[in-house]
């Protein structure tokens, strides 16, 4: 157990911190994954930019890697194209 005020701290605001990112990460998988399963064109339209958004915002914090993020826009981008 940690001795130290600040260290208490840390465990508290890492704590916050990973129900956050939690958060963030099932609620953009949710909607990849509703986009992946949209058969209209104009509703995958729709979706698609706020996608992307969340995906991209997942990377810039380092909560996907950059990599994963770019794999998935592509891919999203083929998917929405190919309606």
């Amino acid at each position: 157990m940690a001795n130290h005020k600040s260290a208490l701290k840390r465990i508290r605001s890492n704590r916050a911190k990973q129900l956050r990112n939690k958060y963030q990460h099932k609620t953009t998988r949710n909607a990849v994954r509703d986009l992946r399963a949209a058969t209209e064109k104009k509703e995958a339209e729709e979706l698609f930019p706020k996608v992307i958004a969340m995906v991209d915002k997942l990377a810039k914090k380092n909560i996907i890697h950059k990599n994963k993020a770019s794999n998935l826009k592509s891919k999203l981008t083929k998917h929405v194209a190919a309606l």
